[in-house]
């Protein structure tokens, strides 16, 4: 008898390490893992394929996202070398597009260049509803910025990488102005990872004591429906500067 409870021991054993080992479905640096990062601009390999991979802009047209709060897309934006990017100008806040389609749980990998002091995002969770003028209303947002090259003073919370007017980036791994960056996000629930350039940023847990803390004490007090989704579109926030994305990468988790 001794000897059998030894051995059911030992298989517990066995299945509880093979669990730690084996990656959960919201863990960022396996999803990151997936993507093949010699891959051609707006391609995805077979491989990525396999894994649930999808793309959302095909470099070509402009199918699959619309203008927020609008049935077309709008002439603010344009495909230049196969790249989203906006005709405005001015540094104001202009007209953002978002996808057709919501999403819940998920990884998003996206390229982006900068030009001097360019300013954008990649809003999330958004509710669109013409109660709302922009995104940022109602969508947390994965800051993209020419911080050194902006001419105010920011807070820790507005540089490149940081999760906008909540949490400044735990690193600041973000290129040169005029080179490629790589922008990984992953929302599995209430936990949110963003990566950026291979380097975990930003992690939170949404609706946590420390998120609400944030959320009720700073920007986002004046927006009561800000954070309130859990289900939205994605977007691509038009800033009034020059910005190109492309290789807009998704997967369902």
């Amino acid at each position: 008898m001794k000897k059998t409870n030894q051995v059911i021991l030992l298989l517990i054993l066995m299945v509880l390490i093979i669990s730690c080992g084996k990656s959960k479905p919201g863990d960022a640096r396996a999803l990151y893992a997936e993507l093949d990062k010699k891959t051609a601009p707006n391609t995805l390999t077979e491989k990525e394929k396999k894994k649930g991979w999808q793309l959302l802009f095909d470099g070509k047209t402009t199918d699959g996202w619309h203008g927020y709060n609008l049935k077309v897309f709008p002439d603010c934006w344009a495909i230049d070398d196969q790249c989203f990017t906006m005709n405005s100008k001015g540094s104001g806040e202009d007209q953002d597009i978002i996808t057709n389609r919501k999403y819940r749980d998920f990884a998003l990998s996206v390229e982006y260049k900068l030009t001097k002091a360019a300013n954008s995002g990649i809003i999330f969770q958004i509710a669109e509803d013409t109660i709302y003028k922009f995104p940022y209303e109602t969508g947390p947002e994965f800051q993209v910025i020419d911080h050194e090259g902006w001419p105010d003073p920011l807070e820790d919370w507005q540089i490149n990488g940081a999760n906008y007017a909540m949490y400044p980036p735990m690193a600041k791994p973000f290129k040169a102005v005029g080179e490629w960056n790589q922008l990984f996000l992953v929302v599995k629930g209430n936990n949110v990872t963003q990566m950026l350039n291979g380097e975990v940023v930003v992690k939170y847990e949404k609706n946590s004591e420390e998120w609400k803390k944030l959320r009720n004490s700073g920007k986002w007090s004046a927006f009561p429906d800000w954070g309130k989704f859990d289900e939205g579109y994605i977007s691509l926030q038009n800033h009034g500067t020059k910005v190109w994305y492309r290789s807009i990468k998704l997967k369902e988790i």
